[in-house]
């Protein structure tokens, strides 16, 4: 690593509060892996900017956020975290030419210039749940879903699947994404007589149909998307929870994550932090491998990483991009997992 030479500068766009340094720490395990393998001739910068993201921010703040970013001179952009926001980042890594990895769960966010780390799925989340249904003799759903692009999506996905499968949806409504009181919801939906509730978004909702149920005393089966990964940033929300199962992106046989563990167990210790780790290491590949240490070069470089093993998902997991592939993980990245005693525990 040459002593005299400029930081890399990556930019970090935060759209949602950040609870603690995780990310930042994880990312920074992730570059420093490959920095350390002496192929990166020089060190990295994090420049973060934090925004008030949808659904309970804007999308000016967005903008303002990744247009400050791209004037800081960043080489790639790390973020948002969330669809919504991705959704309106995308466009504006194409226009400023700036390589972007976002790590939400839709693939509509996926544009030129805009690379996908999928935390979770939208399109392929509803058909694993609708499967899992299946096995556990669950035929009558009622779903609850966000009033979002994420919400939608979810539900539009599972619809799909539970037609193919021939599962009964009794009821489905819309609730609003940032809901704090969902009892008159609840009670409609249990008038059905559904044998499992289905909730779908984007996850700050999910502690008001917790609560609900549990007011109502409805000991219903409950399956959810990937939205119960507010579980590990909130361990109050843990208790409501208990006996859902979802949908996460860590696994108990994953030895990338094991040794990540060995490292640091924070950042081995649920998704947000595993999912850092592994965009740190795309990242750091990219650098290491452009051959012209521009955006352009960065965004080319990425499209050649291949087969780098997952710290996310089940054993096996790989990552890396195409010339029209955008999405990095590879293979059975998708994982039931349920809170059981304050615990996720892989199903």
């Amino acid at each position: 690593m040459s002593s005299g030479a400029l930081p890399v500068r990556v930019g970090l766009l935060y759209d949602f509060p950040q609870g603690d340094d995780l990310f930042e720490h994880a990312l920074h395990l992730g570059l420093a892996e490959v920095a350390a393998s002496g192929r990166a001739d020089r060190g990295f910068e994090l420049v973060a900017r934090q925004v008030r993201g949808l659904p309970s921010g804007s999308e000016h703040e967005v903008v303002a956020g990744f247009r400050a970013l791209e004037e800081a001179g960043v080489v790639v952009v790390v973020g948002p975290s969330i669809s919504d926001n991705a959704l309106v980042a995308a466009p504006l890594a194409d226009e400023y030419r700036v390589p972007a990895i976002n790590y939400s769960g839709g693939e509509r966010t996926r544009s030129e210039w805009m690379f996908h780390y999928q935390v979770g799925s939208l399109e392929e989340e509803p058909p694993l749940l609708a499967r899992r249904m299946v096995e556990r003799g669950l035929r009558r759903a009622a779903v609850l879903y966000d009033r979002s692009p994420v919400g939608r999506g979810y539900a539009d996905a599972f619809e799909a699947a539970r037609l193919r499968l021939g599962i009964d949806v009794v009821a489905s409504v819309a609730i609003s994404p940032l809901a704090e009181d969902v009892g008159t919801v609840l009670a409609q939906l249990r008038a059905g007589d559904p044998d499992v509730l289905v909730y779908f978004g984007l996850g700050v909702a999910s502690r008001a149909v917790a609560l609900a149920r549990q007011a109502l005393g409805w000991d219903v089966p409950v399956l959810a998307n990937s939205a119960l990964m507010f579980g590990y940033a909130r361990p109050d929300w843990r208790d409501g929870y208990a006996g859902w199962e979802y949908v996460d992106t860590v696994a108990d046989d994953n030895e990338v994550r094991a040794a990540l563990r060995g490292r640091s167990r924070r950042a081995a210790g649920g998704p947000i932090g595993c999912a850092a780790y592994d965009i740190g290491r795309l990242v750091g590949e990219a650098v290491a491998r452009a051959e012209h240490l521009t955006r352009a070069g960065v965004a080319d470089a990425l499209r050649r990483v291949k087969g780098l093993p997952a710290a996310s998902g089940h054993g096996g997991t790989t990552m890396g991009f195409g010339v029209y592939d955008h999405a990095a993980l590879k293979g059975p990245f998708l994982v039931l997992r349920e809170w059981r005693g304050g615990r996720s525990i892989q199903v």
